[in-house]
């Protein structure tokens, strides 16, 4: 008997499967106040203390995932604000890399 689940033949295929569930598709914008305004309703979920172990962990990873949201959110809007202020004539935009943040 073969059972077919593709999404665990490979951890990459696994990750791939989990970010379509968990992060949002990215369009040219990120609607930070809708994004903020959901992680802090999450926040006041988990703060009960109401939540089982399961589901409190759910609410954690999709946590990160909007906190990750809104910090490149922030990176962009600062990139963008640098430039238009003429901080560095040379800069480009460039895509948010948390690995690579300077702070």
């Amino acid at each position: 008997m073969i059972i077919y689940a593709p999404f665990l033949a490979t951890s990459r295929n696994l990750t791939h499967y989990i970010q379509r569930i968990f992060v949002p598709k990215k369009t040219s914008s990120i609607n930070f106040e809708k994004t903020l305004a959901e992680l802090e309703q999450l926040v006041q979920t988990m703060e009960k203390g109401d939540l089982s172990l399961e589901e409190s962990l759910k609410h954690f990873e999709r946590g990160i995932v909007l906190t990750k949201s809104c910090q490149q959110a922030l990176s962009e809007a600062e990139q963008k604000v640098s430039i238009l202020l003429g901080k560095d004539e040379n800069a480009k935009l460039e895509p948010f890399n948390p690995d690579n943040n300077e702070e």
